[in-house]
């Protein structure tokens, strides 16, 4: 498994590695290292496993795609709609070997997703079939179900951090957007639930390219990072509800805005270097996203297989990955949210109206490999 650091990538990138100095960095080490030393010990050969060009990825589980809202920009809504009753689901067994060969791969971090993680029975037997110890334990919700008890129970069997996805400060505009009504006061009092039960919350907001630059934008950030809560920026994509909806869509110079807020604020997006590794577009490098069938996708919203754990090693669906240029080579911006070339090419004229995922070998062609190995690069 190989990625390298040529600039002679897709969008020109800068330099791979990075070193990042943070306080809160290092209180999260200190804390992960005192709760679970194995991770810790998996999580401080990052640097190592990057400079040889291996993965990092946290695995993003969609276990389920089940949900108890229907969300105006929910981005599976296409995968969610294919009528695949005949196909084989994932299973906590299923989650108990995917977990055994990411740990074999040094890999360390797990992402429960879905749909809507605790709509799932059985969330708590996925859990254990992930084996805490082994992995740091992430869960995105939209806060519906998660109350004061839930969050004990989950800080209990070993879950870490709660995702809790707001979108905006304006309950009106919130509850509208996730078409549910009483949707934003139940965010609300999950993140302080979570907070509560000692859990490490982050809340996630989608960003549009209209919404970046509104005084609500802002005074979100600051509602957030004055109850000390950082935020994760998720910006919009035409993709799922969204597909063909490029208003939307956040460019170089928006991005670059983005950049100097973080330094003014607590805010995080998967372009924000963490563990002191700058990893510019995380796909296939710094996680992978696991579908409720077993098809692995380069991220969540890039709606193309490269292989299915049902029938092929994980080790080998990521070095598959790393092989298209795209994810096997540093790439210093996000192309599934602001590059429209990226898009036209490979989303609008390959993906679209198509049963998803695509497989991968319909997407990318042999233009698309990357033919240095990691040494060659440097």
């Amino acid at each position: 498994m190989i990625f390298n650091t040529s600039t002679a990538t897709p969008k020109g990138a800068f330099k791979f590695m990075k070193t990042v100095n943070s306080r809160d960095e290092k209180s999260k080490r200190n804390l992960l290292h005192q709760e679970k030393p194995y991770v810790y010990e998996k999580i401080m050969k990052f640097d190592e496993k990057v400079r040889r060009g291996e993965s990092i990825a946290i695995i993003q589980l969609q276990y389920n795609y089940a949900c108890n809202m229907v969300c105006q920009h929910c981005s599976i809504k296409g995968l969610q709609d294919q009528n695949n009753e005949a196909k084989r689901k994932m299973t906590p067994a299923d989650v108990r070997e995917l977990a055994r060969q990411a740990d074999e791969l040094g890999l360390a971090r797990f992402e429960i997703n879905g749909g809507e993680p605790f709509v799932n029975t059985d969330y708590d037997e996925i859990v254990a079939a992930i084996d805490p110890q082994k992995f740091y334990i992430n869960s995105v919700t939209n806060g519906w179900l998660l109350d004061e008890k839930l969050a004990h129970h989950l800080k209990a069997i070993g879950v870490d951090r709660i995702q809790i996805s707001v979108d905006s400060l304006n309950a009106e505009e919130h509850d509208e957007f996730r078409q549910r009504r009483g949707s934003h006061a139940r965010a609300l009092q999950a993140v302080e639930a979570a907070r509560n039960a000692g859990l490490a919350v982050f809340v996630s907001t989608v960003v549009t390219k209209q919404r970046l630059y509104s005084d609500e934008f802002i005074d979100f950030i600051k509602f957030f990072n004055g109850k000390d809560i950082g935020v994760f920026l998720t910006f919009a994509k035409p993709v799922g509800a969204w597909q063909g909806k490029y208003d939307m869509m956040v460019n170089d110079e928006d991005l670059a805005y983005v950049k100097e807020l973080e330094t003014r604020h607590k805010i995080f997006s998967h372009l924000t270097p963490s563990y002191g590794l700058n990893l510019g577009c995380t796909a296939v490098k710094g996680m992978v996203c696991v579908t409720q069938y077993g098809d692995v996708m380069p991220c969540q919203y890039i709606f193309v297989s490269l292989g299915n754990i049902f029938e092929t090693p994980l080790k080998d669906i990521i070095q598959k990955g790393l092989s298209i240029k795209w994810f096997g080579e540093h790439v210093d911006d996000c192309p599934i949210a602001n590059d429209k070339d990226f898009i036209d090419k490979y989303i609008a004229g390959r993906v679209y109206d198509k049963p998803l995922p695509v497989p991968c070998d319909e997407v990318f062609t042999e233009e698309d490999r990357t033919n240095k190995s990691f040494k060659e690069s440097l």
